[in-house]
């Protein structure tokens, strides 16, 4: 059941994503690498942080803790960006699909950056990087309406709900 309520969850997640992605595809090269003074800065460094935050936790569940993000320098485009999260999104599924009903709950060891050890259940790991996403997903839709830009359709997970069948 936990598994099944953390498959819906990236579901929710991907789907989150598309529209995010979907919405930045209509701005500009410029606009899209743009300063505009947020966490990151730029849509695209926001967007490169999230997907490598993303390829980071995926990295440690599998038993390899990287000692730094992913360069926001490596996506250039927005379909950059949407090709690379969609490995990741292949990555993480295959993951979560073949775990165990006890697995959710396994303590998984890792590095975080400083080299300090850590350790977090993996269905709280899980949760965080689709609260992490949903939080940046967020800036990125403020920047797009300080650029003017149409922001993406409903990111809510009530509505997400209400759509499926």
């Amino acid at each position: 059941m936990i598994r099944d309520a953390l498959i819906t969850l990236l579901d929710f997640h991907y789907r989150a994503r598309d529209g995010t992605l979907d919405a930045v595809a209509q701005i500009t090269p410029e606009e899209f690498l743009r300063d505009l003074g947020s966490s990151f800065g730029s849509i695209r460094d926001t967007l490169a942080h999230v997907v490598s935050a993303e390829w980071v936790w995926c990295s440690r569940w599998e038993g390899f803790s990287p000692p730094r993000h992913l360069p926001a320098s490596d996506f250039e485009t927005v379909d950059d960006i949407r090709a690379r999260w969609a490995e990741e999104e292949t990555r993480v599924r295959r993951f979560v699909e073949k775990l165990a009903p006890d697995d959710v709950d396994r303590v998984i060891e890792y590095t975080f950056f400083g080299g300090e050890p850590m350790r977090a259940v993996f269905r709280h790991m899980l949760q965080h990087l689709v609260n992490h996403a949903t939080y940046h997903r967020g800036q990125v839709t403020t920047m797009l309406r300080q650029l003017g830009a149409a922001p993406p359709r409903d990111q809510g997970l009530i509505g997400f709900y209400l759509e499926r069948p």
